[in-house]
């Protein structure tokens, strides 16, 4: 579970924000001030930080400049109201990974947030190039996936969806995500064809095996999680 540190005065903005990343698995603290995000950043770790630029204390460049200085590898992302080349240009240079214009629909957001950890990952990831979870080893240069020492052959699709669920573990993940990440489409609610792939999924690296790995959750979609159960 990713912790995030989200840096807002807004009250309404960052409310929204923070219910909308609790409900896709992330812990989120919430600063309203530069002073109060310096505080909290310096006695948490996170996982990524998410920085307005109108703050009421500091321009949120500078308190980007700040970080950066104690902290050179967490990801950052900016937002603002003004869509202008030379803010954009700022906090580019102050550290910031990417940018955001206000307003900005949720899952633009999120899209945003999980590329930049995905970033991250594959950097944490160099040394073997490896996802694991429990038993299961998913090899991102060979292709090859393994389930206690098993060589499990997968379809491509199959493939690109078992590593959504091993890049997001323990978070519930969407019909809709997965449809958008896997098939870069939007997902018609009138099919079914993304709970037919979880399960040839499932058949694959379960079956043989005692525990459980990817679970049902009703009326919100699947997690890769610990368990007996489906």
């Amino acid at each position: 579970m990713h912790n995030i540190l989200l840096v807002e005065d807004e009250q309404k903005v960052a409310a929204f924000i923070c219910k909308g990343l609790k409900e896709q698995g992330y812990r989120v603290n919430v600063a309203n001030d530069g002073a109060a995000a310096l505080r909290v950043f310096h006695t948490a770790t996170f996982d990524l930080l998410v920085l307005d630029v109108m703050l009421p204390d500091m321009n949120g460049i500078d308190l980007c400049q700040k970080i950066r200085s104690k902290n050179s590898a967490v990801p950052i992302l900016m937002l603002t109201a003004l869509d202008e080349v030379q803010n954009k240009v700022a906090g580019l240079k102050a550290g910031a990974d990417d940018y955001l214009v206000k307003p900005f629909h949720f899952t633009e957001l999120l899209a945003r947030l999980e590329a930049l950890l995905r970033r991250q990952a594959v950097v944490q990831l160099n040394e073997n190039n490896t996802l694991t979870f429990e038993d299961l080893k998913l090899d991102l240069w060979t292709s090859i996936v393994e389930r206690a020492g098993k060589e499990i052959n997968l379809t491509a699709k199959e493939f690109t969806l078992l590593e959504l669920f091993m890049r997001h573990p323990n978070k519930v993940l969407s019909r809709e995500f997965i449809a958008e990440r896997v098939w870069n489409i939007d997902f018609d609610t009138g099919t079914n064809f993304i709970d037919v792939y979880v399960n040839y999924l499932r058949n694959k690296i379960e079956k043989g095996f005692k525990s459980k790995l990817i679970h049902t959750v009703i009326g919100m979609g699947y997690v890769l999680k610990s368990g007996s159960g489906k």
